[in-house]
């Protein structure tokens, strides 16, 4: 494996690249959470998913733009921390940070309460300890080895619900050979209570309860930073996050909508893709969709360890955290960073377990809003980093934002418009609150640091900018 020039290691193949990229917007939060949002908002989630669709295509094209010409593992911190200022770089790189030791401990729990279920012999506890000890030594063996493991979790995935689609569509218009589902068509998506059932502000609800399952997407160019074409790599991923949504996300929601009316209590009561497994007639459905939902788990866990070990070196590269972060083993390995992130991990699940309704909520809630934060602050960033690219290196503009700068506004006023939303919202008050909070907090340490004259970065771009 050759070296980047920041001391990892370029030891991500194209084929990882592009399973990270396809898995990257793939999380348990769209086999799990979905139901929720269909009972919520009707078939008009398929509005909801769309728009948070679009936004975050927008959003990875701006990134897109900003990591094509300077690849490196710190991504949008490294980008902001240049484009806006030091206190911005280290803020949304420790509030990314956090966010991803807290899905950490939720990832780990949900694998653990399906790996009880099928082993009760040993306690969730353990279950949890174990799957975090496997990805851990995963992750401190080689960059090569979170590349193999993620690409076949993410195949898993993909296969999954590519088939799903497929063989969902065919029973749709009742041409699967056996299917148990009369096959209905379209008509499901209005026979009951017409498209909007609950009023068009149902799909705002469905924003909601949909945003933060699209969250990792960003993750690719994060990696990109250790592969042999970085720039290829990104550029590619960009190029496809609008086909990957439309598949995995609107194609296997309107699946389930076009298969079961959406108020039937199987939705809500096995989850939106078991009922309509079930509803075809596929046998032992629950138990396909555990080993289904336990692979996205594990596939967000070795990506959260990864994303968060690198976030954490990048801040120690650029002195907003400890030195030790941005130490490499001979592998290429950041083991500081990978092992204080697993450690922060452990002690969150273990909140999880002795205070789940209070310590833990709190993270919980506090984390919660993270990704429309980052989201807003990449859009922010791109607005500067365009200028600066165009100055220093206008030959690496190889990806740009489409109609620049009036679809990087808009972006960033429907993201704002999100946030401002989820105030009004009794369900989603606390947690954009205590996000709102924790984020003041970060960014008053950041100031009072840069007050102090601590730190001591060399702008992304320059110096620092991986690799050449």
């Amino acid at each position: 494996m050759t070296p980047t020039g920041d001391g990892l290691q370029a030891g991500l193949k194209n084929r990882h690249l592009s399973m990270i990229a396809i898995g990257g917007v793939i999380g348990a939060g769209l086999f799990v959470g979905s139901g929720a949002g269909i009972a919520k908002a009707g078939p008009a989630i398929l509005i909801s998913y769309a728009l948070v669709g679009v936004m975050v295509v927008f959003v990875m094209r701006m990134l897109g733009e900003m990591a094509a010409a300077h690849p490196t593992s710190g991504s949008f911190s490294a980008y902001a921390d240049r484009a806006l200022g030091r206190w911005a770089g280290f803020s949304i790189g420790w509030l990314y940070w956090f966010f991803w030791v807290v899905v950490l401990a939720v990832e780990a729990t949900a694998g653990a309460e399906i790996l009880e279920k099928w082993m009760p012999g040993v306690p969730q506890w353990g279950w949890a300890l174990i799957v975090m000890v496997v990805l851990t030594a995963t992750n401190l063996a080689s960059v090569a080895s979170y590349g193999e493991f993620e690409f076949w979790f993410a195949g898993i995935k993909v296969v999954a619900i590519g088939a799903f689609v497929v063989v969902g569509g065919l029973a749709v218009f009742g041409l699967l050979p056996g299917s148990d589902n009369e096959g209905a068509g379209f008509a499901h998506l209005t026979d009951t209570g017409g498209f909007l059932p609950h009023g068009a502000g149902a799909i705002l609800t469905g924003v909601l309860m949909v945003v933060f399952s699209f969250m990792g997407s960003e993750i690719v160019t994060l990696a990109a930073g250790e592969s042999a074409d970085p720039q290829r790599a990104v550029t590619k991923a960009t190029n496809s996050v609008i086909w990957r949504i439309a598949v995995f996300y609107l194609g296997s929601i309107f699946v389930v909508l076009t298969l079961l009316p959406w108020n039937s209590e199987e939705i809500v009561e096995d989850g939106s893709y078991v009922a309509a497994l079930n509803s075809i007639g596929i046998p032992h459905a629950g138990n396909v969709m555990d080993v289904i939902v336990l692979t996205a788990v594990l596939s967000c866990l070795n990506s959260g360890l990864y994303t968060a070990s690198r976030m954490a070196f990048s801040l120690g590269q650029r002195g907003d955290a400890p030195k030790a972060f941005a130490r490499t083993t001979s592998r290429g390995v950041p083991q500081t960073a990978i092992l204080c992130s697993v450690v922060f991990g452990f002690v969150a699940v273990f909140f999880n377990y002795k205070w789940p309704d209070t310590v833990f909520q709190f993270l919980l809630n506090s984390s919660g809003a993270v990704a429309l934060f980052v989201w807003l602050v990449i859009c922010l960033t791109q607005l500067r980093m365009r200028g600066i690219i165009l100055r220093e290196a206008p030959e690496k503009l190889v990806v740009r934002m489409w109609l620049f700068p009036y679809l990087t506004w808009a972006t960033i006023a429907m993201i704002v418009f999100v946030l401002g939303y989820m105030f009004t919202d009794d369900a989603n008050r606390d947690q954009v609150s205590m996000s709102v909070l924790v984020a003041v907090v970060v960014v008053g340490i950041a100031l009072l640091r840069e007050r102090l004259g601590k730190g001591g970065a060399k702008p992304v771009g320059k110096d620092t900018a991986a690799p050449r």
